[in-house]
């Protein structure tokens, strides 16, 4: 029997059990729907929630490694009892960070390199006092890591000769405008005054109220650090390779190399938590439409006993018949799945279009031929075993059945 005959016998049971299909293809549908709907959901709001957090920050760090203390081994034959005080961590500069800056350009998959110098002192005005963080920077180099200038709110963006850039929460503290002077306490008679260039919003609070811009000589001086650099910040072209790349970082020089996943471990457990929870709802529904499908392509077998019979006696063979109703629930899958994929397109449309605006929820196309394949592999695996059923009837049986 040709392969369309196996496709005309096939669609013909769909339409001879249309009450029955028309249920099993709406199920379909709404279950690929919520597939569709809520995998592009959780990814457009883990997407939002990485964006947020890595809009104030490098991929990687790379800093001096910790000091330690260095205990001597103990004489041979004598034991040695130790209590060890860990060392207090000074403000270090990266050795021969120029170096370390030329190799890191050329590394693959890194994007961007700035050095950065930073520590801590006081900002005052008048009788007011604030702690704040010094941040040496390489300004067109730290644009490529973090682009402050999208998030200025009163001013421009511009550092050295006397010129500073300070977050909104920390002007708003001391009451500072655009072109006032800010008086910086970098300790032990280290001070310098510096003009408000302008005032940036990052939108995470402490920043905002602690974060002073600087060129690196200003905060070299200030922090009593001539030519030094205290952190080299990284980007990468996939964020969720910064732990490689951290890694191949730290063997290469020696450093410590801190990624984001490490300082945000919380976050990432959280984004763990998300995509397993959406991969486990996926399974749940997957399996709900299988059942369906299985249950309504069995009830199809008993019903059209007498058919299988008749068509087993004219010649056609247990696999041909075996073909006709995993072809039947390919046909279950694919266009339940086309229905559901439409329907889970226009719920994302319409969340973008009427929805809080919170964040916008992107639309990957291989997400929908995703969730087709998988609802037509569901209709063909959830087949097998009615179509064995169907293919092992025996003729005479069959046709005897009332």
């Amino acid at each position: 029997m040709p392969m369309w005959i196996e496709w005309t016998i096939a669609t013909k049971f769909l339409r001879e059990g249309k009450a029955q299909s028309t249920l099993i293809l709406v199920g379909i549908a709404v279950g690929v729907a919520v597939i569709v709907f809520l995998t592009a959901l959780i990814t457009g709001l883990q997407g939002n929630i990485v964006n947020r957090t890595l809009g104030t920050q490098a991929h990687i760090k790379v800093q001096p490694p910790q000091e330690r203390n260095r205990i001597l081994p103990p004489d041979p034959g004598s034991t040695q009892l130790v209590l060890e005080n860990k060392r207090a961590q000074r403000l270090r500069s990266i050795n021969n960070w120029q170096q370390v800056r030329d190799v890191l350009d050329v590394q693959p998959r890194v994007k961007a390199v700035s050095p950065v110098i930073s520590g801590p002192a006081f900002a005052r005005r008048g009788e007011a006092l604030q702690s704040v963080a010094l941040v040496g920077i390489d300004a067109p180099r730290y644009q490529r890591i973090i682009p402050i200038q999208n998030d200025m709110v009163a001013g421009v963006f511009r550092i050295g000769a006397g010129d500073a850039v300070i977050g909104k929460q920390l002007a708003t503290d001391l009451g500072l405008r655009v072109g006032d002077k800010l008086r910086l306490d970098g300790g032990q008679g280290r001070e310098s005054v510096v003009n408000v260039a302008g005032i940036f919003e990052l939108g995470v609070r402490e920043l905002d109220a602690r974060y002073v811009y600087l060129d690196m000589k200003q905060a070299q001086s200030l922090l009593n650090l001539p030519g030094a650099a205290t952190i080299i910040d990284v980007t990468v072209d996939n964020i969720f390779d910064a732990q490689a790349v951290a890694a191949r970082i730290a063997r290469l020089t020696g450093l410590k190399a801190e990624s984001w996943m490490e300082t945000n471990a919380q976050l990432m457990n959280a984004l763990r938590s998300q995509s397993l929870s959406t991969q486990m709802i996926s399974v749940f529904v997957a399996l709900s439409v299988a059942l369906g499908i299985a249950s309504v392509l069995s009830v199809s077998v008993v019903q059209r006993t007498r058919e299988i019979g008749i068509l087993r006696a004219m010649g056609t063979t247990r696999q041909q018949m075996l073909r006709v109703f995993l072809v039947q629930g390919a046909l279950y899958g694919l266009a339940g799945s086309l229905l559901g994929g439409l329907a889970g397109y226009g719920l994302v449309s319409a969340f973008n279009a009427f929805g809080p605006k919170l964040f916008y929820i992107p639309v990957n196309p291989w997400l929908l031929v995703a969730a087709m394949g998988l609802a037509t592999v569901t209709g063909i695996l959830s087949a097998a075993v009615p179509a064995r059923r169907a293919a092992s009837l025996d003729p005479v049986e069959a046709i005897r059945h009332v």
